[in-house]
């Protein structure tokens, strides 16, 4: 399994959010860059980067940090926010970015989604996150009032190979990861699972990992220093 430590960037700055409330932000980092490198120093092979103001205003507000951040670590990134026409994934893939995610616009344009598969292939990534069994949007300030299983069935029939799943209630809070979730995740549908929200600890990492689950994201515990990156690479080898 593969372990993508995250990096949200608002103003430039990385930040972590609680359960996605902007009112409820922490400032970890003034320059992101130096995140990066630790990261990388750390065995680290990914980067799981959000524009958070991009996910609010539907426009990439943070470019220009990403890029610096890539070129400065050679990481593989992974980035979502914002992203919401086929110019704009182009705009990152052609910047050197290897996975791009959609997310509100994948619940929006069933035709984006179906156009940038086919266009980009394995750089598309589609973020479900989900608060109370329902798809999260809008910088997850808004209910979609889609069921969170019946839009996983749609990508898979989209052909989408990768799937962000974030539980937005275990998000920041440090009450470990919804193994229950991605246990039926797993069972139910054929696409590459990446864990997201509530990876606390090491046990985490390792129940990940049994369950084959294709790699998780890594946020506030490493911030707040209850995991330590290159231990829990170690331990999703498992």
């Amino acid at each position: 399994m593969k372990i993508l430590p995250a990096i949200d960037l608002f103003e430039a700055k990385a930040v972590r959010l609680l359960k996605g409330d902007y009112n409820a932000m922490t400032v970890y980092d003034p320059e992101p860059v130096n995140t990066a490198l630790k990261f990388r120093d750390s065995g680290a092979e990914w980067l799981h980067i959000v524009d958070l103001e991009g996910a609010k205003t539907g426009q990439p507000v943070n470019l220009a940090s990403i890029m610096r951040i890539r070129e400065a670590s050679h990481l593989k990134c992974e980035v979502g926010g914002g992203i919401r026409d086929i110019d704009t994934i182009k705009k990152y893939i052609d910047s050197g970015v290897e996975r791009v995610i959609l997310g509100t616009a994948a619940v929006s344009s069933e035709n984006l989604v179906s156009e940038s598969v086919k266009r980009f292939g394995d750089k598309i990534a589609v973020g479900v996150d989900i608060r109370d069994g329902k798809v999260s949007i809008k910088g997850w300030q808004e209910d979609s009032g889609l069921e969170a299983f019946e839009f996983c069935r749609t990508l898979q029939d989209l052909g989408v190979r990768f799937v962000i799943c974030t539980d937005i209630s275990r998000d920041g809070a440090m009450k470990g990861t919804n193994r229950d979730l991605y246990r039926e995740l797993s069972q139910k549908f054929d696409f590459n699972i990446i864990a997201s929200g509530g990876v606390s600890s090491l046990d985490d990492v390792k129940a990940l990992a049994e369950l084959k689950i294709y790699g998780a994201i890594i946020g506030k515990a490493y911030y707040t220093g209850a995991i330590n990156i290159r231990e829990a690479i170690e331990a999703a080898k498992s």
